[in-house]
């Protein structure tokens, strides 16, 4: 990945995953692939799936990210995270350690139930799901961090109704992460 500027909210999501050199990753709605970029060179034999329902954001992926395709350390597949979308795409049948979405509306915008579950059966024993956000709006303005932590109490909320223990944490003044366990 060259000549992009990464958005602080990615650098941080990716610092806070602590990728090891043989993690397996999911991404859940890559947009344009800049995390994809920022993890790629973190792996030796690991490797990185991202999705995203959009084929214009994920030709972006491909492009941003050629060699880490050529190589198989990425696999880049336009598909909704269900299951009937993974599978179309061919994305069946693999485990993950680690599974990611940052600023995917996904898990605060509704019960996420097939998602979840969805999720709990892709990931390796030990595995984890993490949601990253960063709300829009100004950080200075008071309702910010209002807005962050209503965002991640929502999030915590739906995680433990899908089955997950849920950890929040603030990873700076403007991003959340929330971490699930099955």
């Amino acid at each position: 990945m060259t000549g992009t500027a990464v958005p602080e909210r990615i650098r941080q999501a990716v610092a806070a995953l602590d990728v090891r050199a043989d993690d397996r990753l999911l991404e859940i709605g890559c947009g344009g692939g800049v995390a994809v970029g920022l993890v790629c060179p973190l792996l030796t034999t690991g490797t990185i799936t991202a999705v995203d329902r959009s084929a214009t954001a994920t030709a972006r992926v491909v492009r941003r990210n050629a060699d880490s395709v050529r190589d198989g350390r990425a696999t880049i597949a336009t598909a909704a995270f269900t299951e009937p979308g993974l599978a179309a795409a061919g994305l069946t049948g693999r485990r993950f350690d680690k599974i990611f979405a940052i600023n995917v509306n996904l898990f605060w915008t509704g019960p996420a139930r097939a998602e979840l579950a969805l999720a709990a059966h892709l990931l390796a024993p030990g595995g984890a799901l993490y949601a990253f956000y960063e709300p829009p709006g100004e950080r200075l303005d008071k309702r910010f961090n209002e807005r962050l932590d209503e965002l991640a109490a929502k999030v915590t909320g739906t995680f433990e109704a899908g089955g997950f223990a849920a950890e929040v944490l603030r990873l700076s003044a403007a991003v959340v992460r929330i971490v699930g366990h099955p």
